[in-house]
């Protein structure tokens, strides 16, 4: 029987990628289509993906496929006609990352952002917190191209909507994007749904990073009575992949945030962020180095300099001590709550320490 899942440290597996004399790409998919038996189609898909050295994140449930994952570019045919014999899986849209995952110029290093391959059943491939028994995927908003978003722009009877979280809408972001304030997709559907409650007779394009969200948030509005809604096919990422292909003018500023080791593609040369610890422009994310924290922020290389890359002094002390004492200090700790916190709210109560040592600006705006 075929092992279904690794069992191989974490450690040994990123030395064994490092070492590989291939390189990889970066790709993310998704769709909605039914699953009769999740846990089936997770263990064939297993096999399938893992026979071709596959590694990344993909959910199955129910309701249909959401992956981000690393494909061995030689093998890059072999996979599509897998995907392809896969019921289901049939002429799938990849979005193919924009920019190497590591920034690195040796192209053996390149597409390297997993070293391991996981495939989880879920109730849901994307938490919604929909329990209307009436709603259903199979009525959905139109899809938009990169060339049609930007017509639709241009029209000052349409408003675009930004369905991913405050992290993501920080560092980049459509020119004239609503943002709906929370950071849990299940929120934001009926946020979305009040705040365009005057709108309904505007043209509704909702947006995300790779398309799943704005796809399900599309059905949702119609579910809810909008009549013209859009949504942006492939997401930021298919945008950024036709706008650079077509030559078309870039509607989208910044940096678009991706749940990969890069925590981000960069779509134009804006910087419309700013460091949390000292304010200066910046939008470069990073985790926290304390492993009890791993805090996910923005910070200037000054700041990563002068904090060890540490989103606080006490974090920066921390890692500093004993191996063992940092176990000890960990044990107690509620780790759903500190490690890879997205809001970057979790810096504010820490401000007045930090500008107290002369770490942050008084100005910083909290």
């Amino acid at each position: 029987m075929a092992l279904l899942h690794n069992r191989v440290s974490n450690q040994e597996l990123k030395e064994k990628l490092m070492k590989e004399n291939f390189k990889r790409t970066t790709i993310s998919f998704y769709r909605y289509f039914p699953v009769q038996n999740p846990q089936e189609f997770r263990d064939n898909l297993y096999k399938t993906l893992n026979a071709l050295n596959v590694f990344g994140r993909i959910y199955i449930a129910k309701e249909g496929i959401n992956a981000q994952i690393s494909v061995p570019t030689h093998l890059m045919d072999a996979f599509k006609q897998a995907l392809n014999e896969t019921e289901g899986l049939a002429n799938l849209r990849l979005n193919i990352a924009v920019e190497d995952p590591n920034g690195l110029n040796d192209e053996l290093q390149q597409g390297k952002s997993f070293w391991v391959l996981k495939i989880k059943v879920r109730e849901k491939i994307v938490a919604d917190g929909i329990e209307d028994p009436n709603f259903s995927m199979e009525r959905k908003g139109k899809y938009v191209n990169a060339q049609q978003m930007n017509q639709l722009l241009n029209d000052p009877e349409t408003v675009i909507v930004d369905m991913r979280n405050h992290y993501e809408f920080e560092v980049g972001h459509f020119q004239n994007a609503v943002e709906i304030p929370s950071d849990t997709f299940r929120e934001q559907l009926p946020m979305a749904v009040e705040m365009l409650a005057t709108k309904k007779d505007k043209n509704i394009i909702m947006y995300c990073t790779g398309g799943i969200r704005c796809e399900k948030a599309s059905a949702y509005m119609l579910h809810q009575g909008f009549d013209k809604v859009y949504h942006l096919e492939g997401g930021i990422i298919n945008y950024a992949k036709q706008i650079k292909e077509q030559g078309i003018p870039a509607k989208f500023i910044g940096k678009n945030f991706v749940f990969d080791d890069r925590l981000g593609e960069r779509i134009t040369d804006d910087i419309i962020a700013k460091c949390h610890q000292c304010g200066k422009a910046c939008d470069t994310h990073t985790n926290c180095k304390n492993d009890g924290c791993h805090l996910l922020f923005i910070q200037c290389n000054e700041c990563a300099t002068a904090f060890s890359g540490c989103c606080s002094n006490e974090c920066k002390d921390t890692i500093h001590l004993p191996k063992e004492r940092q176990e000890a200090i960990r044990k107690g700790i509620d780790k759903g709550r500190n490690i890879f916190n997205k809001s970057s709210a979790r810096l504010r109560p820490r401000l007045p320490e930090l500008i107290q040592n002369g770490a942050v600006s008084a100005k910083l705006n909290t």
